[in-house]
């Protein structure tokens, strides 16, 4: 620990956000750069504690956070940047997206603000592809052994570059045009510009990893042709079946899927050729998005851009608190109330609302009825909701998004082809290697464990490549 404790004095900074009127007008990202000097004062504020819950408990990937900060605060950036890629691979994405796990447990939080750990990766990184720190890991020795990597999302990429580092060939199998997953389609470029993602892409194919784009497993190749092509195949497809809205109504045009509403936008902003749908254009329109996440985030974000009257977010569940409960006690992840800048765009937000019909006019939706409840605890301990007296009310709506989270991957075609053992609710049964119920065949990432984090899948798709190396290898 510091001596002259500046965790005490030095307060915790955060990237600025550049000024609302100005970023609405573009899709570049929100948040200024810190300079390094700015960094280096917070990486000050690390306690480097005896027992570093940031590290052990907090980061999926383990990275050794107290060490990369007490590099940064001397200005020792290449060994930052070492210790950092050592367990990280894709620091730039978790150092934009991650919601930082680690800085919910960290010890200065529990009194104070936690240090800016995201922050400071992310400066790394960037300080490393500036002076070209950052090089192409070709292998000195190829095996023989050839694994096809299904899907490019975060768990892809991940497990396809652990398995080239080793020198195993690997082929990246990936339906849409371009690769990087969720994070290239359902996340907006004012969070993670895609430059980003190409970058990396730029320096996985210099390694000497391939990238196979429009391929559609089961369509344009087969599950034979890939089991007798390769010595392992891993499914990375993520978890994309969205949860639905079960109301009268449904059916009407203009109600949309969020991921869906997003990705036509990043497919624009892409430059890439497509049937085009008015009805995912919010320009002119009052918007309502149904479910209160980082994903109902983006598309509040998104439809401010394209023009959208108004925006109203509403939640069934209630507010979060501002500080923690005593049931979500430090270290765990605090669950409490969060504004991201998307909100602070413009918008109106409520809680505790059920939405009980969508209302049209000539098959299009024109408005939402909503009733406030109230959630109360029942004799088993478990929650429910009523509605409150008197407490329905008409949402003008002519695009509605929803953004209620995933159930689960949308891959069952794939699963009957390759014959993969699954429960009755579609999960697919791994083993601790990763690997399903056909020898050689293993499973990575949401598809796996259901919609989760950037990091965490990363984190998996490093586990299972692991899995899949004391195999091979």
């Amino acid at each position: 620990m510091n001596a002259n404790k500046p965790f005490m004095t030095i307060p915790r900074r955060e990237a600025e956000e550049r000024p609302v009127q100005e970023r609405v007008r573009d899709y570049k990202k929100t948040a200024k750069e810190m300079t390094q000097e700015q960094i280096m004062e917070q990486a000050l504020r690390c306690m480097n504690c005896g027992v570093p819950f940031c590290h052990s408990y907090g980061c999926p990937l383990l990275n050794a956070i107290p060490e990369i900060n007490r590099s940064v605060s001397r200005g020792e950036w290449r060994k930052a940047l070492d210790l950092l890629l050592d367990t990280s691979p894709f620091p730039e994405f978790t150092g934009i997206v991650c919601p930082a796990l680690c800085e919910g447990s960290c010890v200065n939080g529990q009194d104070g603000d936690a240090v800016t750990n995201r922050e400071i990766e992310h400066r790394v990184i960037e300080t490393a592809y500036e002076n070209g720190w950052v090089q192409a890991n070709i292998p000195q020795i190829r095996s023989d052994k050839r694994v096809a990597v299904i899907g490019s999302g975060p768990s892809g990429l991940s497990c396809a570059e652990f398995l080239n580092r080793v020198g195993i060939q690997v082929t990246v199998y990936e339906s849409a045009e371009h690769a990087g997953g969720f994070m290239r389609y359902g996340i907006p470029d004012f969070r993670l510009p895609k430059s980003v993602i190409e970058r990396r892409i730029a320096l996985m194919r210099q390694e000497g990893i391939r990238f196979e784009m429009n391929v559609c497993v089961g369509k344009d190749v087969s599950p034979e042709y890939l089991l007798r092509h390769h010595n392992a195949i891993v499914l990375c497809c993520g978890s994309r079946k969205p949860r639905d809205l079960k109301v009268p109504g449904r059916d009407l045009s203009g109600i949309h899927f969020a991921v869906d509403y997003l990705t036509q936008q990043n497919r624009i902003n892409g430059g890439e050729m497509f049937e085009y749908d008015e009805t995912k254009n919010a320009k002119g329109k009052h918007v309502v998005v149904v479910g209160g996440g980082d994903t109902g985030a983006n598309c509040i974000g998104t439809a401010i851009r394209q023009g959208a009257l108004d925006v109203t977010q509403i939640e069934i569940m209630p507010k979060a608190p501002d500080t923690r409960a005593s049931n979500n006690p430090w270290p765990e992840w605090p669950r409490i109330f969060k504004e991201t800048p998307a909100h602070q765009e413009g918008c109106k937000r409520q809680w505790n609302v059920n939405t009980l019909e969508a209302i049209g006019e000539n098959g299009k939706v024109k408005a939402l009825r909503c009733t406030e409840i109230e959630w109360k605890r029942g004799e088993d301990g478990r929650m429910f909701n009523v509605p409150k007296p008197d407490g329905n009310f008409i949402l003008p709506a002519d695009l509605v998004l929803l953004a209620m989270g995933f159930v689960g991957h949308d891959i069952p075609d794939i699963v009957n082809a390759f014959k993969l053992r699954a429960d009755e609710r579609g999960r697919i049964f791994r083993d601790e290697s990763g690997m399903t119920s056909v020898k050689g065949v293993y499973i990575a990432g949401d598809c796996a464990t259901g919609q989760s984090l950037v990091v965490r899948a990363i984190a998996d798709g490093k586990r299972v490549a692991k899995g899949i190396v004391q195999a091979l290898l």
